[in-house]
């Protein structure tokens, strides 16, 4: 398997505990995104709203790929993880979530947890995403 590594020199550096912001698999065309949260370099919450959060892991996805040679369009499927009941969440989270991927519509799973990656981190939100082909 033909992978590469995508981690933004902006974006918290998960080697120390063995991660990649996302791999893609060449073979696959495929993207698969590590669980961005709404986290600054120093792996520090920037929003304490859950819709800021939302709307800045979503940025941060966007970002990394971005940086694997896609965009949100191609994104296929979304996973949500948000502390608390899910079902509480949900007027938050729809309205920003509708703005970044609208008629996108991909494959969604929303999950409640009893926690995330920090104790200030409301939400987390992974993808798989697909290379463009490029024309020949």
């Amino acid at each position: 398997m033909s992978t590469i590594l995508i981690n933004p020199a902006h974006l918290y550096d998960g080697a120390a505990v063995g991660m990649s912001q996302a791999k893609v698999d060449l073979n696959t065309r495929l993207v698969y995104v590590s669980g961005q949260v709404d986290w600054d370099i120093h792996s520090q919450v920037r929003h304490t709203s859950l819709e800021g959060q939302t709307e800045g892991a979503l940025e941060q996805l966007s970002s990394v790929l971005r940086a694997a040679g896609t965009a949100l369009e191609n994104v296929l499927q979304v996973r949500i993880y948000v502390r608390g009941e899910l079902a509480d969440s949900m007027e938050q989270i729809v309205p920003v979530f509708a703005r970044h991927f609208g008629t996108i519509r991909p494959a969604l799973t929303g999950v409640g947890v009893a926690s995330l990656a920090s104790r200030d981190t409301l939400i987390e939100i992974e993808a798989v995403a697909q290379l463009p082909v490029l024309p020949a």
